[in-house]
C-alpha cells in the first residue's frame, strides 16, 4: 500500500468514527435539557433520574469527540502537509472559532455537571441550553471548512499560488449553507433515532417502562422532525452540486450519457469498465427535475468529463443510494410515531417498541453513506479543481504504520464507550429497580 492509500484510509477510517462522536455529542444536551426542562415544570422525579442519566453521556461523548477532534487535527498536517500550508490561511478562522465555541461548551458543561443544587436553577438549566447550542455551532463551523474544499474561496488562485486571501469569504463558501443544514438536521435524525431505539428496545423487554417510554418520547420527537425536514435539505443539497459539481451528481447517479430529460436511477448495478448500470428502476425525467426543478433540463454525464478527474463511480452511486433510502425509512417511521400521539393503542403493541428498536442503526447509517458521498464525490481533488488529492499527501514513507496507530486508538475509543454506554443503562436500570 503506497502513502496515498494509506492516508485516504486513515483519513476515513477515523472520519468514519469522529462523526458518530460528533454528532452524539452536539444532539445529547438538547435531549438533557428537555428533560431537565419538564423536571422543572413538573418535579417529576423520573425526568429527574432521565436527566442525571443523559448528563453522564454528554459528558462521555464530549469527552470522546474531544479525543477523536484532536486526533483528526494532528492527521490534517501529518497526512496532507502540501493541503494545510496553502489552506492553513483561508480556512483557519471558522477552525479557530470552532475553538472558541469548543471552549465555551466545556465552560458550560462544567457548570451543569457541578451546578445541582448550587446555582440558581435557571441559570443551571440554561448552561445546558449553552452546551447544544455551542455544540451545534462547532459543527457548522467544521462544515463551512469542507465546504470550501467542495467551493473554493476566498482567494485568487495565480500561477499556483494563493493570494488576496479573504477568511470570511472562504468562510461564507457556496456549499457552507447546504452542508451545514443538510449535516446538522442528518446529526439530528441519526442521534434521535439511535437513542429513541435504545430506550425502545428497554421498553420493549419491559424494564422500566415508564422512564424509557419518556426517554423514547423526547428523543424521537427530535429525530421524526429532522428526518421529515431532512428531504427538503437534501434537495436544496442535490441542486447545489449539480450546479457547482456536476460530475460529483454524474457519480452519485451513475449517469454516463449527456441528456436532457434525465431519468433517476433507483437501485442498480455498476460496471464502470462497461459504463453502464444494470438491474436499476428508472423514473423518467426525475433526476433532470430534481437537479434543476426542469423535466427537460440537460444532465451533463460521466463521459463528457476528462477521465483523469471522474471519481470512483460505484462507490457514490452505493453510497448514495443508502443514504437516500435508509433517509426514506426514517422518514416514513417518524410518520408512524406522530400518527401514533394521536392512535396511542399503536404504543401498547409491543411490535410498536420493536420496529424502532431495529431502527437504531438507521440513521448513522445514512450519516456515513452521506459522507462516503460528498468524500469520495469529490475525488481527485482535495480543494475542487484547485489541488488533486495524491499532490497534498506528505511524502514522508511508513504512513502505513501511522493507520495502524489510528486503527488502534479509534478501536480503544469505541470499545470504551461501548462499555461506558452499557454500564450506564444497566445501572439507569437497577437504581430503578
Amino acid at each position: 500500500m503506497d502513502n496515498l492509500d494509506a492516508a485516504r484510509l486513515q483519513m476515513a477510517f477515523t472520519l468514519m468514527f469522529h462523526i458518530v462522536f460528533a454528532c452524539i455529542g452536539m444532539v445529547m444536551p438538547f435531549f438533557m435539557v428537555v428533560s431537565h426542562y419538564k423536571w422543572l415544570k413538573t418535579r417529576d422525579p423520573v425526568y429527574l433520574t432521565l436527566t442525571k442519566a443523559w448528563q453522564k453521556g454528554v459528558a462521555i461523548f464530549f469527552v470522546t469527540g474531544a479525543v477523536s477532534g484532536t486526533a483528526l487535527s494532528f492527521e490534517l498536517g501529518l497526512l496532507w502537509p502540501e493541503f494545510m500550508k496553502h489552506a492553513g490561511p483561508i480556512i483557519g478562522m471558522p477552525f479557530s472559532l470552532e475553538g472558541a465555541a469548543f471552549f465555551v461548551e466545556a465552560l458550560a458543561i462544567g457548570f451543569y455537571l457541578y451546578g445541582w443544587n448550587k446555582i440558581n436553577e435557571r441559570f443551571h438549566w440554561i448552561t445546558g441550553v449553552i452546551i447544544g447550542v455551542s455544540g451545534v455551532a462547532s459543527g457548522i463551523l467544521v462544515v463551512s471548512a469542507n465546504g470550501w474544499m467542495n467551493a473554493p474561496s476566498g482567494f485568487d488562485y495565480v500561477d499556483g499560488k494563493f493570494l488576496n486571501v479573504d477568511p470570511v469569504a472562504a468562510f461564507l463558501n457556496d456549499a457552507w449553507f447546504s452542508q451545514a443544514l443538510h449535516m446538522t438536521l442528518a446529526a439530528f435524525a441519526s442521534t434521535g433515532f439511535a437513542v429513541a431505539g435504545i430506550h425502545a428496545w428497554q421498553v420493549y423487554k419491559k424494564r422500566n417502562p415508564e422512564l424509557h417510554a419518556k426517554a423514547f418520547r423526547i428523543a424521537i420527537t427530535f429525530g421524526g422532525i429532522a428526518a421529515l425536514l431532512q428531504p427538503i435539505s437534501g434537495d436544496i443539497s442535490a441542486k447545489d452540486v449539480a450546479k457547482r459539481q456536476p460530475v460529483k451528481l454524474a457519480a452519485m447517479e451513475a449517469h454516463f450519457e449527456t441528456q436532457k430529460g434525465a431519468p433517476l436511477f433507483i437501485g442498480g448495478i455498476v460496471d464502470e469498465e462497461k459504463k453502464t448500470v444494470t438491474h436499476k428502476i428508472e423514473i423518467p425525467k426525475a433526476l433532470s427535475f430534481l437537479a434543476f426543478g426542469d423535466f427537460d433540463a440537460e444532465v451533463k454525464g460521466l463521459n463528457d468529463f476528462p477521465k483523469d478527474e471522474l471519481p470512483p463511480i460505484a462507490i457514490p452511486h452505493y453510497a448514495f443510494q443508502v443514504m437516500v433510502g435508509m433517509g426514506m425509512v426514517m422518514a416514513l417511521s417518524a410518520i408512524v410515531y406522530f400518527i401514533s400521539i394521536r392512535k396511542k393503542k399503536w404504543r401498547e403493541k409491543r411490535s410498536f417498541w420493536l420496529l424502532f428498536a431495529l431502527l437504531a442503526p438507521t440513521g448513522y447509517i445514512a450519516l456515513e453513506a452521506g459522507w462516503i458521498v460528498t468524500e469520495v464525490g469529490r475525488q481527485p481533488w482535495i480543494i475542487h479543481k484547485i489541488m488533486r488529492t495524491k499532490d497534498a499527501v506528505t511524502p514522508m514513507p511508513g504512513m502505513i504504520y501511522s493507520f495502524y496507530f489510528y486503527l488502534m486508538l479509534y478501536t480503544i475509543l469505541t470499545l470504551t464507550v461501548i462499555w461506558l454506554m452499557r454500564r450506564q443503562i444497566k445501572a439507569l436500570n437497577e437504581k430503578l429497580d
